[in-house]
C-alpha cells in the first residue's frame, strides 16, 4: 500500500513563506501524478496544486496561481509546494495525494486520488 507522509507545516505570519515536502512510498514514484490539497474544518478538501507523472503538466488552482510552487524528484520520490506571500486565508491542513491511475493527465478531485498523507498544519497569522 503506498504511504505518503507530509512535513514541513507551521506558523507564518502574513507575507512569509514555507516549504512543505511529501515523502512517498509504496507505488513506483515515476509513474504517477501527485497532487497537494487543503482542507479547513467544516469545508471540503480544495485542490491546490497537481504535476505530471513526468515533472510536466503542471495545473494550479487559480486562488494560489504565481504564491505557490509545487515540484517533485522521481529520484528521490518526493513532492513539494512551496507556499510564498501567504494570507490567514490560506491557514489550513495541507495533504498531498497520489492519482489512483499511473501516468495520464494529472486530475483536480478528490475522488480521482486514492493514497493520502495525513497532513500538515499551516497556520498564517495576521
Amino acid at each position: 500500500q503506498a504511504q505518503l507522509v507530509e512535513s514541513g507545516g507551521g506558523m507564518v505570519k502574513a507575507g512569509g513563506s514555507l516549504s512543505l515536502s511529501c515523502a512517498a512510498s509504496g507505488r513506483p514514484f515515476s509513474r504517477y501524478n501527485m497532487a497537494w490539497f487543503r482542507q479547513v474544518p467544516g469545508k471540503e478538501r480544495e485542490f491546490l496544486a497537481a504535476v505530471g507523472w513526468s515533472g510536466e503538466r503542471i495545473k494550479y488552482d487559480d486562488s494560489v496561481k504565481g504564491r505557490f510552487i509545487i515540484s517533485r524528484d522521481n529520484a528521490k520520490s518526493t513532492v513539494d509546494l512551496r507556499l510564498t506571500n501567504l494570507k490567514p486565508a490560506d491557514t489550513a491542513v495541507y495533504y498531498c495525494a497520489r492519482q489512483r491511475e499511473p501516468y495520464g493527465v494529472p486530475s483536480r478531485t478528490p475522488t480521482q486520488f486514492d493514497s493520502w498523507g495525513r497532513g500538515t498544519q499551516v497556520t498564517v497569522s495576521s
